[in-house]
C-alpha cells in the first residue's frame, strides 16, 4: 500500500471527527476529550484572530466545546466537521465582541498559548512570526491562522468568515507577501 495522499488524510480526519460527534452526541465524555485535544489549537486561533486577547480566547475556546457538547445530537456529516467547530468559535468570538468592545494587540502571551509542538517553530521563529502576524490586518490574520494552524482550505475559510472565494485567497496571498517582506527584511522595517 502507497503513501496516503494528503486528500485521503484529509477525508481519514473529517471521518474521525465525525466519529467523535456521534460519540459527542451520544454522552461519550472521552470523546469530546478526544476531539478537544485534535482541535484545541484551531479552535484558540479561531477566537484569538478575532479577540487578540489570550484570556477572552481561551474562554471563548471553553464555550465552544460547552456548545458542541451541547449541539453534538443536531450535527449533521454534510460539511466539514471543523468548519462547524470553527463556526462556534467564530459566532461565540463575535457575541464577545459585542458584549464589550477589547480590542489589544496580539501578545506573546497569547501567542505562546498556541501549543508549541504544534506549530514545529524555535522560540525565536516564534517570536518573527507572532511580529508578522501582528503587522497583518484582522481578515489577513483569520485567514493565515485558519490555513496555517487549522489547516482548513480556502474554500472552508470563505465559508466559516462568511467571506467570498475570492476575497479569502487574495487576503491569503496579500497576507504572505507582506510576512514575506516583514521576515526578509529583519528589524528595520
Amino acid at each position: 500500500m502507497g503513501p496516503q495522499t494528503t486528500e485521503q488524510a484529509g477525508r481519514a480526519e473529517q471521518e474521525e471527527l465525525e466519529r467523535l460527534l456521534a460519540g459527542i452526541a451520544q454522552g461519550d465524555r472521552e470523546a469530546l476529550a478526544e476531539l478537544y485535544c485534535r482541535t484545541r489549537a484551531a479552535v484558540y486561533a479561531m477566537a484569538l484572530s478575532f479577540l487578540k486577547n489570550a484570556q477572552d480566547a481561551q474562554d471563548v475556546t471553553q464555550d465552544a466545546f460547552v456548545q458542541v457538547w451541547d449541539h453534538a445530537p443536531q450535527y449533521r456529516p454534510q460539511g466539514s466537521p471543523m468548519a462547524w467547530l470553527l463556526t462556534i468559535a467564530r459566532n461565540l468570538s463575535r457575541m464577545r465582541l459585542r458584549q464589550g468592545d477589547r480590542r489589544s494587540e496580539l501578545s506573546e502571551e497569547a501567542w505562546d498559548a498556541l501549543p508549541a509542538a504544534e506549530s514545529g517553530l524555535s522560540p525565536e521563529d516564534r517570536q518573527m512570526l507572532q511580529g508578522a502576524l501582528g503587522a497583518l490586518g484582522d481578515q489577513e490574520r483569520q485567514v493565515v491562522l485558519l490555513h496555517a494552524v487549522a489547516g482548513l482550505k480556502h474554500r472552508e475559510i470563505a465559508a466559516v468568515l462568511e467571506l467570498p472565494l475570492a476575497t479569502v485567497l487574495s487576503k491569503y496571498h496579500r497576507a504572505l507577501k507582506k510576512m514575506k517582506v516583514l521576515l526578509e527584511g529583519g528589524e528595520d522595517q
